[in-house]
């Protein structure tokens, strides 16, 4: 019989609220988990998941963060609601 890892624990926080670098670290840790263990098939299934949640939130952080340098770098300070 194999060792299993421990099902990888995935906190209640809703993707929405993470800051960037929280939803980094917690995706660097899934993979990790993911890469370096005997996961049970449901556990590896659940760690994509929330990894592709995870990955989708730093992409929405990092274009916020594109379309707010482009604003600043054309000399305008806009408000988020005027793009």
């Amino acid at each position: 019989m194999t060792p299993t890892a421990p099902p990888v624990d995935h906190p209640a926080e809703d993707s929405a609220t993470l800051r960037y670098e929280d939803a980094l670290a917690e995706l660097e840790r899934l993979v990790a988990a993911m890469e370096g263990s005997q996961m049970p098939l449901d556990g590896l299934l659940d760690s994509y998941r929330r990894g592709a949640q995870l990955l989708e939130v730093c992409r929405n952080r990092l274009q916020a963060v594109e379309q707010q340098v482009k604003v600043l770098e054309g000399g305008q300070l806009k408000d988020w609601a005027d793009s």
